[in-house]
């Protein structure tokens, strides 16, 4: 098992766009490769950490499994169009997978 972390650095004074915005992609477009709200955590910077990150984490197989939902994810034009929607909201660039394996 893993956990696959997708963190983002929201725009100041957008964090909770982003929150609101990464929910409904969950809830739209993510539970088309089986990542439900159900099976993600979102959390943000509070202490030690900065305010602006918004961090998704999902539990996974293995890395197959992450790999054959990003390939699914790039057929999906509602991923396209949400991609569009949300960059007005991040900081450019900052946007990053982190890979842990749970023992």
């Amino acid at each position: 098992m893993m956990v696959a972390r997708w963190q983002l650095e929201a725009r100041f004074g957008h964090k909770q766009n982003v929150i609101d915005s990464l929910k409904k992609w969950f809830e739209e477009i993510g539970s088309e490769v089986g990542w439900t709200l159900e099976k993600v955590r979102i959390t943000t910077g509070s202490v030690g950490a900065l305010e602006s990150t918004v961090v998704a984490e999902l539990i996974i197989e293995n890395l197959t499994e992450l790999d054959n939902s990003w390939t699914k994810l790039g057929s999906i034009d509602g991923h396209k169009a949400w991609s569009v929607e949300i960059e007005p909201y991040i900081v450019s660039g900052t946007t990053k997978w982190e890979i842990f394996r749970i023992v």
